[in-house]
């Protein structure tokens, strides 16, 4: 079985959030990350303009890197201006999910572009109860911000493990995709409760790989290899 297969077989998920495309550049090549998420806070980070064209041209450059899924973050001041822009990044590629808030506005677009057969993903989730709406809406994904839940005061971990028993409880297809990710713990323990979709930046990639004795040890193997080669 080939590696792609492998690949399509596991249940996790795994999502550079960044519009940096260096990042992409660094850390696709290591074949563990599923796709990339942005929103127009990061691509201002980036300084890639919030333009439908622009997005098109950095879409195709992660789907070139690898990425089998980009989600980008429709934008506008009312519910109209949302479904036009969302419609617009959805045709970029079958491979595009839309990102839209869930406020009250972002749900009534969300439900138009659910509708017309565009992917969404509802983001910006603090409470469980708002896993709610996007189990109703039949979305694709809903994204809980974890660290930004602990910094409102509350247990972010225990409240998103409360959001994925809701879904399980009435059979939904939806999937949580985990952000505001601030450290490998944080995936590690929800992994263990049942999630399987995360969203983080470069430094926590990073962190996958910041282990010093497995570092060692394969210099040490490669050391060996050397000394017995000749």
């Amino acid at each position: 079985m080939v590696r792609g297969d492998r690949l399509l077989t596991s249940r996790l998920q795994l999502y550079l959030d960044t519009a940096e495309v260096q990042h992409w550049q660094t850390w696709f090549p290591t074949g563990m990350f599923y796709g990339v998420t942005s929103n127009p806070l990061l691509l201002e980070r980036a300084g890639v303009p919030c333009q439908v064209d622009t997005l098109k041209d950095l879409a195709r450059q992660a789907l070139d890197l690898g990425a089998r899924e980009v989600q980008i973050q429709t934008w506008g001041a009312t519910v109209d201006e949302m479904v036009t822009t969302g419609l617009q990044l959805g045709a970029i590629a079958p491979e595009i999910v839309v990102k839209v808030p869930v406020t009250r506005m972002g749900t009534e677009a969300t439900a138009q572009l659910v509708e017309r057969g565009v992917r969404t993903t509802l983001t910006g989730v603090y409470t469980a109860h708002q896993a709610l709406i996007a189990i109703a809406l039949g979305v694709e994904y809903a994204a809980p911000y974890l660290g930004r839940i602990n910094d409102a005061g509350r247990n972010g971990r225990d409240e998103i493990a409360t959001m994925e028993r809701a879904i399980a409880g009435v059979d939904s297809a939806l999937r949580l995709l985990v952000a505001s990710i601030r450290s490998v713990e944080d995936i590690l323990y929800l992994t263990a409760h049942g999630l399987d979709t995360f969203t983080f930046s470069a430094a926590i990639a990073a962190e996958f790989f910041d282990v010093a004795a497995t570092n060692q040890a394969a210099i040490d193997f490669e050391a060996a290899a050397q000394r017995m080669s000749g």
